[in-house]
């Protein structure tokens, strides 16, 4: 599978680095401010080039911490391995 390009990220309108943003996005949000499609996360999710791993699953729900998934963009987007051994035990 290809590597995922350089990510950028789509500001939505809720999207005010506020006391009320979200601290957890749902796949959905991640493949928003990704511009990457739903099949292309999972596949990435499955093969270890998404670096940040969802922390809950509600049903067929996955969840992923929003700070995460913004330090591993400004990161380059490292593969999954590269990513756990940047930011350590946690």
């Amino acid at each position: 599978m290809p590597e995922l390009p350089t990510m950028r990220e789509a500001p939505l309108a809720s999207d005010a680095r506020s006391e009320g943003e979200a601290l957890l996005w749902t796949a959905e949000d991640v493949c928003h401010r990704l511009h990457v499609g739903r099949t292309r996360l999972y596949a990435s999710l499955k093969s270890g080039t998404f670096g940040p791993l969802p922390v809950k699953a509600f049903g067929r729900r996955l969840l992923f911490r929003a700070d995460e998934v913004r330090e591993w963009v400004a990161a380059g987007c490292p593969p999954r391995r590269a990513w756990l051994s940047m930011r350590g035990p946690t």
